[in-house]
């Protein structure tokens, strides 16, 4: 059998092969027409039975297999893979949006949702149909006969766009190496960095330091090298990838510049058939946000209070960069390593010092901690296939051993393997004959893999990438609900979607849980209190700068989908420099080409929908605070009932209720954002 269209458990990933996808996406997409046209042509009175379920039932196959396509494509993106995926995208795609027009579903789900069985239905499936008669008319089906087909074209070419916006960013990134032979070079540079460039090198027959433009090789480049020369050359690269300006790592078929254009030119048509003013206003429709002009509102809300923070940041910085680096004008490329500097000045302790401290294995037994202790469960080892040797695998079960879920975790950055940190489902919760499917979920980060015999050692920061991610993989593992519409992640609000994961960041800031995840890498040794002390006094350390970056890139993101006109004069660099020019404090070079690499509005799922950030922010910060007052009474924030309260109200609940509804369920009242500027120490000015 081909192992795509084995449904019966895990994904076959010891088996599938790039030649296995046409065959059995070509089968699945014959098998879901066969069951729209049915479905279309019966005469029979609609009815959550006879028609929503049998469709999505039929659906979540093709859903499953294009989902095993698509991870293989994001995390080993070799050749062949890659030509698969692209392949078969175009069909994958019109199949979705000639569902999303057929004319004959929309009006049965439109008869179920307002005839005498909808009150009757579960809650769940009442959201489900209210999504897909919402959904219905987002993908155009009350379009004339005469409009499908170009809206058709739009998005068949939408996604062939995203996917090449993707794989020039990982192209170009893969192309740059900088080979350093001379030693002085790498002054700064911490040991294991040196060792996993000296590899590199080697792999490449080569003698020397091999550095690339991944994350854990540029990063600590940035933040600790000595020598200016060598960390410009990194930064001129990073900064320029996939644009016009070729440099040593690029190729003109790499430019993502005409790709963008296409991309707003696309989604501005898109909208106007919808009857909407922009595309703006079509990506806020599912969101909890309502209008363009309540998003900017937060934004430049939340930029004014930032501000201040923001400007004080910088003049120390700058201060300290002339009086004690001999720095007397801070370019891009000083800025973290100068940054690093005041860092270590200020606190006595350097981001590098923590991260010995910070083994995989004790991390991991940290993070499970965690989430047992919190949720009443437990995490265990598992046996899977996996689609590449350091990805393991994993179950949680609940305390009388009953399934819940199961996760894969793919730690290590590769060449074939995007950037960045991700959850991705594999299997959603739902009813079958037999009993329930578990969900599965994927989590995927790009952290340095171990070198030599010692176990590879993380960051802070990629600490709280970590349970950032595991944030999301919960809100999938560990939902209740039984319909696959809104089961986990599905079906909730966009700018929702990140309270679970940023609520967990905050457990990274308590010593109750990070004196049990650290170890000295070769000692053994305990994360001193008094390091931890500085590592808190530092934690809102350009909290300022940091958050007005964010702002930055969300109003971008917002103003490039509500009043931008990609036919007119202005570019979308010149956009770019009026919103810095509005909010920013710290400049990058004009020369920059941030927006060639900002895959998630142009290759991902945040058009218009970047300030979902900072908007689920506000909410994850106001629902830990729950967990803070907890403390107050029984001494820990790893508090059983709170957390008990979060799965119930938060977690469990999926999209089948409004993501308002269930935090005001949680939290008892309206959200504020008073927690999120005392957790960035934004109080008084």
């Amino acid at each position: 059998m081909n192992p795509l269209l084995d449904f019966s458990g895990l994904p076959r990933f010891d088996a599938v092969r790039p030649e296995h996808v046409t065959p059995a996406i070509t089968e699945l997409l014959s098998r879901c027409r066969t069951t729209v046209e049915r479905l279309a042509a019966d005469t029979a009175a609609p009815s959550w039975d006879n028609f929503s379920a049998p469709l999505n039932d039929e659906i979540e196959f093709l859903s499953r297999a294009w989902g095993i396509v698509g991870h293989l494509h994001s995390v080993n993106d070799v050749p062949e893979w890659r030509e698969a995926y692209n392949q078969n995208l175009p069909e994958v795609t019109r199949f979705y949006s000639e569902l999303g027009q057929n004319l004959d579903l929309f009006r049965k789900s439109k008869a179920i949702q307002s005839g005498p069985e909808y009150p009757t239905l579960s809650q769940a499936r009442r959201a489900i149909l209210d999504h897909e008669v919402r959904d219905f008319k987002l993908s155009g089906a009350e379009l004339p006969e005469e409009q499908k087909p170009r809206f058709q074209e739009i998005q068949e070419r939408l996604a062939a766009l995203s996917a090449k916006f993707s794989e020039n960013l990982l192209d170009a990134t893969n192309a740059f190496s900088h080979l350093v032979t001379d030693e002085a070079q790498l002054a700064g540079l911490p040991e294991d960095v040196k060792e996993a460039a000296a590899e590199k090198a080697k792999k490449d027959g080569r003698e020397g330091w091999k550095f690339t433009l991944h994350a854990p090789s540029y990063l600590p480049v940035m933040q600790y090298a000595e020598d200016r020369d060598f960390r410009e050359t990194l930064y001129r690269a990073y900064a320029t990838r996939a644009s016009e300006i070729l440099g040593t790592n690029g190729r003109l078929e790499w430019d993502n510049s005409p790709l963008m254009v296409e991309i707003l030119k696309l989604k501005s048509e898109e909208a106007r058939l919808l009857g909407y003013g922009c595309y703006a206003e079509v990506s806020l429709v599912p969101k909890m946000a309502d209008t363009p002009e309540q998003v900017a509102g937060f934004l430049k809300e939340l930029g004014a209070k930032a501000r201040p923070f923001a400007e004080k940041d910088l003049a120390e910085l700058r201060a300290f960069a002339a009086a004690e680096l001999g720095l007397e004008k801070l370019e891009s490329w000083d800025t973290p390593w100068a940054s690093e500097k005041l860092r270590q000045s200020r606190y006595a302790f350097s981001e590098q010092e923590v991260k010995e401290y910070l083994p995989e294995p004790k991390v991991l037994a940290g993070l499970f901690r965690v989430i047992e202790s919190l949720f009443s469960v437990r995490i265990a080892p598992d046996m899977a296939p996996v689609w590449h040797p350091d990805v393991r695998f994993f179950k949680v079960v609940k305390q009388d051993g009953s399934l819940v879920g199961q996760f894969y975790l793919d730690l290590y950055a590769r060449e074939t393997k995007r950037g960045g940190a991700w959850m991705d489902e594999a299997m959603a919760r739902r009813t079958l004959p037999g009993g329930i499917q578990t969900p599965v979920a994927y989590l995927n980060c790009n952290f340095p893999a171990p070198v030599g015999d010692k176990p590879a050692t993380f960051s802070h920061d990629d600490v709280i990438t970590l349970f950032h991610e595991c944030g999301h993989g919960l809100h999938h593992l560990l939902t209740e609900v039984d319909e696959l519409g809104v089961s986990g992640i599905h079906g909730v609000e966009w700018d929702a979607v990140e309270l679970p994961s940023q609520f967990l960041e905050n457990f990274c800031w308590e010593w109750d849980v990070v004196k049990d995840m650290t170890g000295h890498v070769d000692t053994g040794a305990p994360l001193p209190r008094e390091l931890f002390g500085k590592m808190l006094s530092a934690k809102n350390f350009q909290s300022g700068l940091m958050m007005l970056r964010q702002i930055e890139f969300s109003l971008f993101d917002l103003l490039l989908h509500w009043q931008y006109d990609a036919n007119g004069q202005k570019t979308v660099l010149d956009l770019l420099e009026e919103v810095r020019d509005e909010v920013a404090v710290l400049r990058p070079p004009a020369w920059g080409r941030f927006p060639q690499s900002f895959s998630h509005i142009f290759a991902g799922g945040y058009s218009a929908g970047y300030f979902s950030y900072k908007w689920a922010e506000v909410l994850s910060a106001d629902a830990y605070s729950r967990f803070e007052e907890a403390s107050l009474t029984n001494g820990s924030v790893l508090d059983a009932e709170t957390g008990r309260s979060f799965w119930q109200e938060i977690l469990a609940v999926g999209g089948s209720r409004p993501a308002l509804d269930s935090f005001k369920a949680f939290r008892g009242r309206e959200p504020s954002v008073d927690a999120l500027l005392r957790h960035n120490g934004m109080v008084g000015a």
